[in-house]
């Protein structure tokens, strides 16, 4: 009933009572100034001889002017102005402060601002201090989800606005703003539930297709310096991990993860040690990999049951036979990190070109996966050396030689070959008699034994020399070849033994002076097929006869190069020129350094030289 119902039915029972009771029909003359209602009702009660059962509480203050009114209306008026509450007995009304009926009513239910799209299957929530209760049963008669709320949260009231999202999303939401967790059953029904103490929501850095929201474990040392984080989900059957652990005792960590994941396990030695980590979404043994690595224990798993202890324990011990394919044993033993061969056992077999380890199975893991990576097939690079030697050279002799000898060979060349004829003595004497013709001349005439050998003599020589070698090497090794020769100079020692009879020993010693072509190689094959090479290349070569008893010359020439070169491709690493110059000569004192006088007084041979060396490298890959 509207306030204005309620002043009609007022105004209708006084004037039904005025009737009876012609006080109330009665005109007022009043003029009152900040008096109580109260006191004013009791007044006017008196004045018109009425019964009035006014309430002592209504002190509000009138200050009003009444004329010429009756006390009905002056009733209606004074209901209207103060709010009060009339009811009838007979002939007594009575006076209090009107109050609502309806003000004591819990007030009627709140209308929940959720909507749900069926073609899409999301929903619209606006959320301000709602009933957890009533907002899952709101959704679960839109969604036809079922969403079971645990007593703890009955009173539990959430806010928070989500637009067009799926109804597990709209969950994980509702929970991660509000506090609590959700699980779901396999039969798909929503379950409700506070937090524990020792629990707390974290967003996950990389979500799952279907969950979001993890609930971690919060565990906190008794002396406060560490604490772990722990949650176990499931995606397409496998346990994954999230852990974020700060100095927790490993046997805490591995018996919190098995139990939430429930794994089953055994321990069979005192997991000592402390952990510190931060994992998202890892699978158990990985978690547990790590976890142990760098410790003395380990772990085997037999028909699902984990089985941990020390790495020594029987039956955590394994044995594995690991066959190379590739490379060989000897060379691939060496080079395992002995951070994975802590603890393993590694015994060659050449025969097999394998190898047997025993110990931690995931240390053998390890190094089997280490095995596996390095052993691939090793190229083989034949490298063709061309090596290229171009001599040039010019001899020229001259001279005129005079002397007296009894076993002189007479006779030689004039022509085609050069100059090279020694004149007798007979030969000599018809030279001067036919210079002395007519007795015009008289020259005389030489001793018997006497001869003359005149020189002149020019020699030319092109030699080509070319080698072709051909070096074979596995890639990153180095291939050597060394060709040579070797002569040998005698020389020759006397000494002098006793000293009574003195005798002379007379000792000869040859020494070796070697000349070699001597070549260093080291390839290595990149992704592309390109082949660097390491080059060093050592030359040497006898340059002139000499006697036995003195050492030869020889000439050498040294250069080392890197080059990158393409597989099958020949380079020219470059020419070696060497140039050779050389005057020799004998003859008289003085007249040997006169012009002209000197080609008739001495003998002389002059040399000029040139000795051209090119290198061509082509690397050719073999596999």
């Amino acid at each position: 009933m509207n306030a204005q119902d309620r002043y009609n039915i007022l105004q209708q029972r006084l004037n039904d009572l005025s009737q009876n009771v012609t006080g109330l029909n009665q005109k007022v003359e009043t003029s009152v100034s900040n008096a109580s209602l109260y006191e004013f009702l009791r007044g006017l009660a008196a004045t018109h001889n009425l019964n009035f059962n006014v309430d002592p509480n209504l002190n509000q203050k009138i200050t009003s002017y009444f004329s010429n009114e009756t006390v009905k209306n002056l009733l209606v008026y004074l209901a209207r102005q103060y709010n009060l509450d009339f009811t009838f007995a007979g002939t007594i009304i009575t006076i209090v402060p009107y109050r609502d009926p309806l003000a004591n009513l819990p007030p009627p239910p709140k209308e929940l601002k959720i909507s749900y799209d069926a073609s899409s299957q999301t929903l619209t929530m606006e959320l301000q201090e709602d009933s957890l209760l009533n907002v899952a049963k709101k959704i679960t008669q839109l969604t036809n989800k079922n969403i079971v709320v645990l007593p703890e949260l009955f009173n539990k009231r959430v806010n928070g606005y989500y637009q067009n999202m799926p109804v597990t999303g709209n969950l994980e939401k509702i929970a991660l703003a509000n506090g609590f967790k959700i699980n779901q059953t396999n039969d798909n029904v929503f379950i409700l539930e506070a937090l524990k103490s020792n629990e707390q929501l974290v967003p996950r850095q990389n979500p799952l297709p279907n969950s979001n929201i993890a609930v971690r474990q919060v565990n906190q040392n008794q002396n406060g310096t560490g604490s772990s984080f722990i949650n176990v989900s499931e995606n397409a059957g496998k346990k994954l991990i999230t852990l974020n652990v700060i100095n927790q005792p490993i046997k805490d960590v591995i018996k919190n993860i098995a139990e939430q994941a429930g794994i089953n396990y055994f321990v069979y030695s005192d997991l000592t040690g402390s952990s510190t980590a931060n994992v998202q979404n890892m699978e158990f043994d990985r978690v547990l990999n790590y976890i142990l690595q760098g410790t003395n224990f380990t772990y085997t798993v037999d028909n699902a049951v984990y089985m941990i202890g020390n790495r020594q324990d029987e039956g955590l011990r394994s044995y594995k036979l690991i066959q190379l394919k590739y490379r060989s044993v000897d060379s691939l033993l060496f080079i395992i990190p002995p951070d994975l061969m802590r603890g393993v056992a590694i015994k060659e077999f050449k025969e097999l070109n394998s190898f047997l380890l025993s110990g931690s199975e995931p240390q053998i893991r390890e190094i089997e996966a280490f095995v596996r990576e390095v052993d691939k097939t090793v190229p083989m690079v034949m490298i063709e050396v061309i090596l290229m030697d171009v001599q040039k050279r010019r001899t020229v002799e001259t001279g005129l030689r005079l002397g007296v000898s009894d076993s002189a060979r007479t006779g030689g060349t004039l022509l085609g070959g050069g100059t090279d004829f020694t004149f007798s003595a007979a030969d000599i004497n018809r030279f001067i008699d036919q210079l002395g013709i007519n007795n015009v001349f008289n020259l005389g005439r030489v001793a018997p034994n006497f001869y003359a050998s005149l020189r002149a003599l020019e020699n030319n020589s092109n030699i080509e020399l070319r080698q072709t070698p051909k070096l074979s090497t596995l890639n990153g090794h180095v291939a050597n070849l060394s060709i040579g020769s070797t002569r040998y100079y005698a020389v020759t020692t006397q000494n002098v033994l006793g000293s009574l009879n003195p005798q002379t020993v007379v000792t000869q010693t040859f020494y070796p002076v070697e000349a070699n072509m001597a070549i260093r190689i080291q390839p290595f094959v990149s992704g592309d097929e390109q082949v660097t090479l390491t080059i060093n290349v050592d030359i040497s070569d006898f340059i002139g006869n000499t006697s036995i008893n003195v050492p030869p010359p020889t000439a050498s020439s040294k250069f080392g190069s890197i080059i990158r070169v393409k597989n099958e491709e020949m380079v020219v690493l470059g020419g070696i020129e060497r140039n050779e110059k050389s005057e020799e000569g004998s003859g008289t004192p003085i007249l040997s350094r006169i012009p002209i006088l000197k080609w008739l007084f001495s003998n002389r041979s002059r040399t000029n030289g040139k000795t051209v060396s090119v290198v061509f490298i082509k690397p050719t890959i073999i596999y």
